[in-house]
């Protein structure tokens, strides 16, 4: 039997145009390990700006030895336990709920999409960095404000 589901065929598409700053919270988080590339994989849900509110992706971060900066920074900046952080352990738990900005961009390898947060920020700086960011928007499409900055 054949069902006829609209916008399947574009699905992909969608999903992969997740390319900006965004503020999310953490819906789940699980540390994943692997031989070579251990990784705690997290679900974000997207919280502004209005036009992605409540679309979700899964992205990673490393738990290699060259890789801890940037989980040691997305903890720190999403509000993660100090105590914790200090002693060296990663709580899935106390990481759901976490809210903070993240910069993402997609990539493709072999055919397969991933999603990459490229930096952080905590909550508290999303006015600042959601407006700074539609101007870079602005600027790289030739737009410029009245004042001609």
């Amino acid at each position: 039997m054949r069902r006829q589901i609209p916008g399947l065929h574009s699905q992909h598409q969608a999903e992969t145009s997740l390319d900006g700053v965004f503020l999310v919270r953490v819906e789940r988080a699980s540390y994943r390990w692997h031989p070579q590339k251990p990784f705690v994989e997290l679900r974000l849900v997207i919280l502004e700006p209005q036009s992605s509110q409540d679309r979700s992706f899964f992205s990673r971060l490393y738990c290699t030895e060259r890789a801890l900066w940037k989980l040691h920074w997305f903890l720190r900046d999403f509000g993660y336990d100090a105590d914790l952080l200090n002693r060296d352990q990663v709580d899935e738990k106390a990481l759901l709920n976490l809210r903070g900005v993240v910069r993402t961009s997609h990539k493709i390898v072999n055919g397969r999409s991933y999603q990459n947060l490229d930096s952080f920020a905590p909550a508290g700086e999303w006015e600042v960095l959601s407006c700074a960011s539609i101007d870079d928007v602005d600027v790289q499409h030739g737009k410029r404000n009245s004042d001609g900055l």
